[in-house]
């Protein structure tokens, strides 16, 4: 009995027995509100705790040997595909000659709908490919096959130059300087040029697809016109027209580097699209690339991909005074010495159930001490009405 007794004396509940209940009509308002908010506040808790949270962190970038894939889908809206070369450098200036990529390009009219199916792209030769493809099936009908000379740039005696490009190709492993205009098979094809000059203005081009180049600072561009070193210089030859005839406007459909999962990612030059109502602008594009990981809940692999800032700039590449400059799309980019790291992480059931605890008990305190002070001030109104005090 003892035990029971001291027992009693430590409930903190104690019981009030026959107590008058009143039931109010602003305590039935406060307790509909109460309900309502209280269930909204439990509601949006789950969601979040349903929800992963993120988490950023910012540091240096130690990570080696990966490759930087560039994806891109590009549409040249009154060029033809047949006087537009892709090329791609490094951060030296000097263009690559041999990438892993997966260019496509396809051919479309002026109202921007499809002419064929979409080709694979030869990085090295894209400009004159339609031409060499011509050149080789008359080769094949009129003569029997015969090996190129390469102009004293060959390797050894078998290799042979039966294109323009691949004389150009030749002399430049050798970093030599090529003047096409001595060599038969670019005087050949360019009689050819001439079938392909009456549409070059009459179709556009969509080029789309990936490039994988070393992890390093460098450069991409789209132009007009067959591409070759002079002197160290990159040029673009266009011939038989001239820089001033090409409008390179121009819809960036999609610019990103690595892989794509579609969280947090900064690719500010996606669905771009640029109209210029001039001729021969030189459109540059500086990018700043962020490597970006991505860690996702235990049990998935970790995504590494870059999101970038850019910074644009253009101008008339024609008489430019003290500068070289030529018409197209131009993409610098460099990658910065700092990784941004996403973690995806869940809240503990122990955090949300300490969350739903201080939201019912919050609100049924709050509310009882709200209807507590209406009650009072009810009663001392039906008070002074009964003595006639109130007015």
């Amino acid at each position: 009995m003892r035990i029971g007794q001291f027992l009693k004396k430590i409930d903190a509940f104690p019981k009030i027995v026959d107590i008058e209940v009143n039931k109010t009509f602003s305590g039935a308002l406060l307790t509909i509100t109460s309900s309502i908010l209280m269930t909204f506040l439990v509601v949006t808790e789950l969601k979040d705790y349903l929800t992963p949270q993120i988490t950023e962190e910012l540091f240096v970038d130690t990570t080696r040997g990966h490759k930087l894939k560039i994806n891109l889908d590009i549409t040249i809206p009154t060029i033809s595909c047949d006087y537009l070369s892709l090329d791609a450098m490094d951060s030296t200036g000097e263009q690559h000659l041999h990438i892993e990529h997966d260019i496509f390009k396809r051919r479309l009219n002026l109202a921007g709908f499809p002419i064929e199916e979409p080709k694979k792209e030869n990085i090295q030769s894209s400009t004159s490919a339609k031409l060499n493809e011509t050149k080789d099936q008359k080769s094949k009908e009129d003569e029997k096959p015969v090996c190129g000379s390469c102009y004293g740039a060959n390797h050894n005696e078998t290799h042979c130059c039966n294109t323009c490009q691949d004389v150009i190709d030749a002399y430049r492993e050798r970093k030599w300087n090529p003047n096409t205009d001595n060599f038969e098979q670019c005087k050949n094809e360019r009689k050819l040029e001439g079938e392909f000059a009456k549409k070059a203005f009459d179709e556009g081009c969509h080029i789309f697809g990936t490039l994988e180049v070393n992890r390093m600072g460098g450069s991409f561009h789209i132009a007009p016109g067959r591409s070759f070193s002079l002197n160290h210089i990159h040029v673009h030859d266009v011939q038989p027209f001239s820089s001033s005839k090409f409008n390179t406007s121009h819809r960036i459909n999609k610019l990103t580097f690595g892989e794509e999962f579609g969280f947090g990612l900064t690719n500010p030059l996606n669905n771009l699209e640029v109209t210029s109502k001039e001729t021969a602008i030189m459109y540059q594009y500086f990018l700043k690339i962020v490597p970006t990981m991505f860690v996702p809940k235990e049990g998935s692999p970790i995504l590494r991909t870059n999101q970038f800032s850019v910074t644009t700039h253009q101008k008339s590449a024609v008489a430019i005074s003290g500068e070289s400059a030529m018409p197209g799309v131009f993409f610098s980019y460099e990658l910065s010495p700092l990784m941004v790291k996403y973690t995806e992480k869940y809240n503990s059931l122990s955090h949300f159930l300490v969350t739903i605890c201080g939201i019912i008990g919050g609100i049924f305190t709050v509310a009882s001490l709200i209807d507590s002070v209406l009650h009072k001030v009810e009663r001392q109104i039906r008070k002074k009405i009964e003595l006639g005090k109130f007015t």
